[in-house]
């Protein structure tokens, strides 16, 4: 099978394009490693540590930062405890798992990490400030580490997802906001969650063996306009 059975690690695995992602490896012969929140809360600097210390030493081949959240606030009514908390989930622990789970990869001389951002990373609309912040942190982060991590044959990329129909679209967007988002995508419809997680299937396969530090976005057209 593709993944010939190495170890992929991928947060936020539960639900939406995630567990799309975690679906799609698993059936390319993956061994999957998906904590819960209980085992690994994004949202604490300590848990992520301890999670860290715990498998720093497992044989992790691919790490993928899905998990994110968002609190749409117009900039004025933007309170620091959920500017903060999105800058842990978003963009913090993303970099405290790349610094403490690469080293098997160094070793061997092989991995492949993937970061989900978003298109708002690269654009922007209303209410973002916290979520378009941290996502563009995180296309920063993913070139820094593709050039650190490339002499280990470490391939580190960001998927730039536009809108996708999931649990999280639905709830910052009311049912006319949706049609009239998807009234404005050129493909007239918002993506699934399988065809990120096809996308995301290449970026952690060997076949992907030149491709690095981009910010490859998938959004059907939309910041074309």
């Amino acid at each position: 099978m593709a993944g010939n059975g190495r170890l992929a690690l991928v947060t936020g695995g539960s639900r939406g394009i995630g567990r799309a992602i975690c679906d799609r490896l698993t059936a390319e012969g993956y061994e999957l490693l998906s904590p819960e929140r209980s085992e690994l809360d994004l949202s604490s600097t300590e848990s992520v540590q301890k999670f860290v210390s715990e498998n720093k030493h497992r044989p992790i081949s691919v790490l993928v930062n899905n998990a994110g959240i968002n609190f749409p606030e117009p900039i004025e009514r933007v309170e620091l405890e959920p500017w903060q908390v999105t800058l842990q989930v978003n963009l913090t622990s993303p970099f405290m798992l790349i610094q403490g789970l690469t080293q098997y990869m160094k070793k061997h001389h092989y991995g492949r990490i993937v970061n989900v951002s978003s298109i708002f990373s690269l654009v922007t609309r209303e209410n973002r400030a916290a979520y378009t912040a941290t996502k563009s942190g995180l296309n920063g982060l993913t070139r820094t580490a593709a050039v650190e991590l490339g002499p280990y044959n470490i391939l580190v990329n960001s998927i730039c997802p536009g809108y996708i129909d999931t649990e999280l679209t639905r709830k910052n967007n009311t049912p006319e906001q949706i049609k009239a988002i998807s009234e404005n995508i050129p493909l007239r419809r918002m993506a699934e969650t399988s065809e990120i997680a096809e996308v995301m299937s290449f970026l952690v396969s060997e076949k992907n063996s030149y491709i690095t530090g981009h910010s490859l976005v998938v959004d059907g057209g939309f910041t074309c306009k």
